[in-house]
């Protein structure tokens, strides 16, 4: 681990744990089932799988909202 830090010119501390945590969040952010994450990781448990998965704001506001996806009411009639 120490080694390949080095080569990547990382010059922070890093960890295994903190290696996991990003290669959860990386693929949840980049589309991949949490299912398929949970397996990867080893979890029996999908709430231990949730722990390692931070995902960014960036991605949270990119997601649409389900209410976009409803027709456009008309509007009601003015009252006088």
């Amino acid at each position: 681990m120490r080694r390949a830090r080095r080569q990547s010119g990382i010059s922070k501390a890093v960890t295994m744990r903190m290696m996991r945590h990003s290669f959860a969040t990386h693929l949840l952010e980049s589309g991949t089932n949490i299912r398929i994450i949970q397996a990867l990781l080893g979890h029996r448990s999908l709430n231990t799988t949730a722990i390692y998965t931070h995902v960014s704001s960036t991605t949270v506001c990119a997601v649409p909202s389900p209410l976009e996806s409803l027709p456009n009411l008309p509007e009601p009639p003015a009252q006088s």
